[in-house]
């Protein structure tokens, strides 16, 4: 099961900085990658994900680009989608084989992306974040209440480190996604193993 998500930030790196934190975090044990870049422009992510996605394959870990549906299509890989994007529906139209990622905070919005063709949810926050997207806590409880009315796999996502995971003992989540905890580590190797090894004990 794959378990241990990570979203990419690139803010406070150089390019070649970021790529070998990156490889650090597949090395260490990452089951899943998304490359989100709010500020930069179509042509620079693209430039950014072809390098990425060398990596990812090289490790055999499946790669997302979030919001922009025409790079993950020339990529050939998935797509992380919010309420202000491109419907999933139509997503799902132009890319019926292909990972699609939807945000969801409440069941009833769940349940629709799964019926659109979400193939997983990332729920949250779970704590307050730094990332550059609106936070409006997310309970437990309602992660749980999600997870009872979909069949696809359903990610805790927002603020969570090593240090306050195990908030999620005994969840029904399938994973967890990441940013700065593993993006900002000290060390990206041994954070990105660490946390792996936490999460394969708690989420059962």
């Amino acid at each position: 099961m794959k378990k241990l998500y990570l979203v990419t930030n690139s803010d406070n790196y150089s390019e070649d900085e970021f790529l070998e934190r990156i490889e650090e975090a597949l090395k260490g044990g990452i089951d899943l990658l998304q490359l989100r870049e709010k500020d930069k422009n179509d042509r620079e992510v693209l430039e950014l994900g072809l390098k990425i996605k060398e990596l990812s394959d090289k490790f055999e870990v499946p790669l997302t680009i979030d919001d922009r549906v025409t790079i993950a299509m020339t990529l050939k890989c998935g797509v992380h989608l919010g309420s202000e994007d491109l419907p999933i529906n139509y997503a799902k139209k132009l890319m019926p084989n292909s990972i699609i990622g939807a945000t969801a905070k409440r069941v009833d919005t769940a349940t629709k992306a799964q019926k659109d063709g979400a193939t997983y949810l990332g729920v949250g926050a779970i704590f307050d974040t730094l990332t550059k997207v609106k936070t409006v806590r997310t309970s437990v409880e309602t992660l749980n209440a999600i997870k009872d009315n979909v069949d696809i796999d359903v990610y805790a996502i927002g603020g969570l480190t090593y240090e306050n995971v195990d908030i999620l003992k005994g969840s029904k989540v399938d994973g967890i996604c990441v940013v700065r905890e593993i993006m900002d580590a000290e060390n990206v190797f041994m954070k990105s193993k660490m946390l792996k090894e936490k999460i394969n004990e708690i989420l059962i």
